[in-house]
């Protein structure tokens, strides 16, 4: 199990666009938490903290700890986010605090693992129409990816939804039917043959002038 990430944060009094830039020249953003059965809390949270939160592997799926003081741990899970659209940079957020024993819809790759032997024909392609999948599970039981062997996956087979394995708890929210990967074969189709004595017609030439 992934160290508990503890994030410190400071709750938030004042509003407006002043304490907004005093909180970006101290490297902080605002951010709101909320849900959980408990009351809505304004705070304060170090910018590079959650930017570095952002950026591991399970990205917005991570759960970590807000550490408000003067209020308490809560933990939460990013529910939205607000990007500076010219510096790419968070600029705020909305963090959902979670009960013990909520689940919640979360977003989850698939990662196709080995080498499909279909892959052997010629002509034949691996091809993965779905991404990724919702699930329904408690956010620290969210696994980072699902993985789906396609090594036994022969020409003109395919794997579905339904033929993903995921751990207890968690709940695959897509159609079992859904297509995942199959192995295809392209074929080049030949050039059709000009029927003896025709000419090839030439595009834009003047047929009167001809």
């Amino acid at each position: 199990m992934a160290e508990k990430i503890i994030v410190k944060a400071e709750k938030r009094e004042s509003r407006g666009k002043n304490d907004s830039r005093r909180l970006r020249v101290q490297g902080k953003i605002p951010v709101i938490i909320y849900g959980g059965g408990g009351e809505s809390i304004s705070a304060a949270a170090p910018l590079k903290d959650l930017a570095a939160i952002l950026r591991t592997d399970s990205g917005v799926n991570t759960l970590f700890s807000l550490d408000v003081e003067g209020v308490g741990v809560n933990d939460v899970i990013f529910q939205d986010r607000q990007i500076d659209s010219i510096r790419g940079r968070l600029v705020h957020a909305d963090l959902r605090r979670i009960a013990k024993g909520e689940k919640m819809e979360m977003t989850v790759p698939i990662h196709l693992i080995g080498e499909a032997g279909g892959l052997s024909e010629e002509g034949a392609v691996l091809n993965q129409p779905l991404h990724e999948v919702k699930v329904l599970c408690e956010p620290w039981n969210t696994p980072d990816a699902i993985e789906i062997d396609v090594t036994e996956l022969k020409a003109g087979e395919s794997l579905h939804v339904s033929d993903l394995k995921v751990g207890e708890g968690i709940e695959i929210l897509e159609d079992g039917e859904t297509l995942v990967a199959s192995i295809i074969t392209v074929k080049e189709e030949p050039e059709a043959e000009l029927e003896a004595g025709a000419e090839p017609e030439i595009v834009g030439e003047d047929k009167a002038e001809k």
